[in-house]
């Protein structure tokens, strides 16, 4: 396989997923350990996905949580928040390209591959690069493709695979719906981050961080889809206490520095551009992952503590 097919075939299976870091949170989460399912199926839910207002004397702006995947029968959208929606004359994302393959192509050879470096395998045990070798016959990536890759490429590979094979399709995913129903109305579609910034946020990470995130994907990534699950449910009824307890704090004690990474500094980083946000006018509808609504370090939180308005509709 040449250079270029192993980067479309991983561009195929990644570009969303890499392209849209707050699904790999949930993913990274479903793999990097086990939580406490009779905490989270005993809290109380609240009807739909939550909606939160930033708000000053001349601004509005919605803060909605989002799924990057979903399954196709899940049900989410609402009259109310489709009016919130007609509402705005803009919509924020985390990205404005969510799909833009050709875009991610190139940011793949950057940030993805370790041409000149070690194999993957050198720096896998025997019994590691078997399961690989299982993984990748599973997904139809063959392993010497793998060799040249990152750790955290081939990891969110695994989990992405583990998505798709529970059902989970990109294309129902909120962000591209809402997207869609943006352009649909003409409405402003604009960035929070770019495609480059989020494939280095991976990238970026100590080898040994990475190694350890696809030890856990070839460990687990068949049952991932039982947390995807439990995980859609609670953010589709709203249950954000239920939503931080099973992935925010779970990742936050197992994985500090990815944790950290992944959500604490983009949370102050988006945190500031609200600000700035409300120094003008107008109504702004914001949709990110909903792991960065959820927690003591969430958006919200931030903002609060920097004396800003917030309420949960």
């Amino acid at each position: 396989m040449t250079l270029i097919n192993r980067l479309k075939h991983a561009g195929s299976l990644t570009a969303r997923l890499a392209a849209g870091t707050a699904l790999g949170v949930g993913l990274f989460a479903a793999v990097a350990g086990t939580p406490d399912f009779a905490l989270a199926q005993n809290a109380a839910h609240q009807p739909g996905p939550a909606v939160w207002v930033v708000s000053d004397e001349d601004s509005t702006i919605y803060l909605f949580g989002t799924v990057h995947l979903l399954k196709p029968d899940v049900q989410w959208r609402s009259a109310e928040l489709d009016g919130l929606m007609a509402e705005a004359s803009e919509l924020w994302l985390e990205l404005d390209n969510l799909d833009d393959q050709a875009a991610a192509m190139p940011l793949i050879q950057q940030y993805g591959l370790n041409l000149g470096g070690p194999p993957l395998s050198s720096l896998l045990s025997d019994e590691e690069n078997a399961q690989l070798r299982v993984a990748a016959g599973v997904i139809g990536v063959p392993p010497q493709a793998m060799e040249v890759m990152q750790p955290w490429l081939v990891g969110l590979q695994l989990s992405m695979a583990a998505a798709v094979k529970a059902g989970y399709d990109p294309t129902s995913g909120v962000d591209m719906v809402l997207k869609a129903q943006a352009d649909a109305a003409g409405t402003r579609v604009r960035g929070l981050e770019t495609m480059e910034q989020q494939f280095r946020f991976f990238h970026d990470l100590p080898q040994e961080v990475q190694l350890q995130f696809l030890r856990q994907s070839l460990a687990t990534w068949e049952e991932a889809d039982v947390l995807l699950d439990r995980m859609v449910e609670l953010w589709a009824a709203g249950d954000v206490d239920a939503f931080d307890q099973l992935i925010v704090q779970d990742m936050k004690n197992e994985w500090g520095e990815l944790y950290d990474v992944l959500l604490t500094r983009r949370n102050a980083d988006w945190a500031n551009q609200i600000q700035t946000m409300l120094e003008g006018s107008g109504t702004t509808f914001i949709a990110v992952g909903a792991a960065h609504l959820a927690g003591d370090d969430s958006v919200q939180s931030m903002l609060e503590d920097r004396g800003v308005t917030v309420t949960r509709r």
